[in-house]
């Protein structure tokens, strides 16, 4: 980190200042402005998302962000009824497939997890009106996101609130951490740092989006 800078920012190369966490890696750098923290309302995208933070338990994100196209051919791009039809032959062939993570436990994970979506889909419209609906409001924000701040943030009332009921409905791999980390990469909050070149934006779209709405429930 530039120590001219605050604690967690990071100048790059192209003169700009970014979070810490991308390490001044092209694809990660890309990463972190191009999609981290930019709001999500795609179901396939949420789903896919959802996925990849439990494989990426135990490891490092870059792991799994430099797998993520062979994570989408193994799993039909994260089609939910598509990996929801999957068989005992799609989990032996995930096992064997040298591109993922071959982590049995996951991967029947991942399976499971497409049909509660279905079944959250099912009562809510869209897996993007369920999460959106626990989206945090400003009183349950830090004032600040600083480095001292977020390193202090591995989960929240939100993400326990979600974990708590994704496991109840039967959904595996959805523990409070992996639940924030998801939050925090499809915008539900905006964790880039205070001083990032790219925290200004994602506030600005953060103001002019527009929440999904669940189905009617008259």
């Amino acid at each position: 980190m530039d120590e001219t800078l605050p604690a967690g920012l990071m100048r790059g190369t192209d003169g700009e200042v970014r979070c810490w966490w991308q390490q001044g890696l092209d694809d990660y750098a890309h990463y972190h402005d191009r999609e981290w923290g930019r709001p999500v309302t795609d179901d396939t995208r949420l789903f896919e998302k959802i996925c990849l933070e439990g494989f990426q338990s135990g490891l490092s994100w870059l792991t799994i962000l430099r797998k993520r196209e062979n994570f989408r051919a193994a799993f039909a791009w994260f089609d939910i009824d598509k990996v929801a039809a999957y068989t005992e032959a799609d989990i032996e062939r995930c096992v064997a497939d040298a591109g993922i993570v071959r982590h049995r436990g996951k991967i029947v994970s991942t399976i499971n997890n497409a049909r509660r979506a279905q079944e959250l889909r099912a009562e809510f419209g869209t897996l993007a009106a369920y999460f959106w609906a626990h989206e945090p409001g400003p009183a349950d924000r830090p004032e600040v996101c600083d480095h001292a701040t977020l390193s202090k943030m591995a989960t929240s009332p939100a993400s326990l609130a979600i974990s708590k009921d994704l496991k109840k409905r039967g959904w595996t791999f959805v523990g409070p951490t992996t639940v924030y980390a998801f939050m925090q990469a499809m915008g539900l909050v905006n964790d880039h740092l205070e001083g990032c070149c790219v925290r200004a934006e994602i506030e600005a779209i953060r103001a002019g989006f527009v929440r999904p709405q669940g189905m009617s429930q008259n």
